[in-house]
């Protein structure tokens, strides 16, 4: 596909294939998760679904349009930095939003590790894809290869964060099935 024009991008096709297929199997698993957790006897409120559990699909969801916008046929990479700048505001811009919306929640107290993973680490993928696009006419392999970093720092949030969130609702949220008295 990007043979053709000698373009840099053409040597990352088979990574963003990887990535992106990944990223679109694990959100079909978050919903799958998310659909399966609803039968639950104790169920998370709004607020603690748009603080955790959509962020996660937004972080999937990032990956695999950072992996489609890679495998484009861009005819320059003045495109490609633009779209990937894009990018990567809207997921600062994000980012505000998810940390307004932990604190607001009142149902789970977040610790140091929650606030690294659900906030520190996605504003600091975020702000590196901005970074990337913004020095990627000048820089291109370098570029490339803190765009594929990011691809990968936001796969792995969304992965450590969807099994957080299981693991909490399995120990914390699903109660014990009712056990008869052994008195009587």
């Amino acid at each position: 596909m990007h043979e053709a024009m000698g373009s840099p991008l053409a040597a990352w096709e088979t990574f963003y294939v990887i990535i992106g297929s990944s990223a679109g199997a694990l959100i079909g698993l978050q919903f799958v998760v998310i659909a399966l957790l609803a039968e639950t006897r104790r169920r998370g409120t709004a607020r603690e679904i748009d603080a955790f559990a959509t962020p996660t699909i937004i972080h999937f969801g990032a990956t695999l349009l950072v992996s489609s916008v890679l495998s484009a046929p861009w005819p320059s990479l003045s495109g490609l930095g633009l779209a990937l700048g894009i990018c990567g505001c809207v997921g600062v811009g994000y980012v505000v939003v998810v940390i307004r919306r932990a604190r607001r929640q009142t149902n789970y107290q977040l610790v140091l590790e929650d606030w690294v993973w659900h906030t520190a680490l996605p504003l600091i993928a975020y702000t590196a894809l901005v970074a990337a696009a913004l020095t990627l006419g000048r820089h291109v392999l370098v570029s490339l290869f803190v765009v594929a970093g990011t691809a990968l720092l936001l796969l792995f949030i969304g992965i450590h964060n969807a099994w957080d969130a299981v693991t909490f609702i399995a120990l914390d949220h699903v109660q014990a099935p009712d056990v008869p008295d052994a008195s009587g």
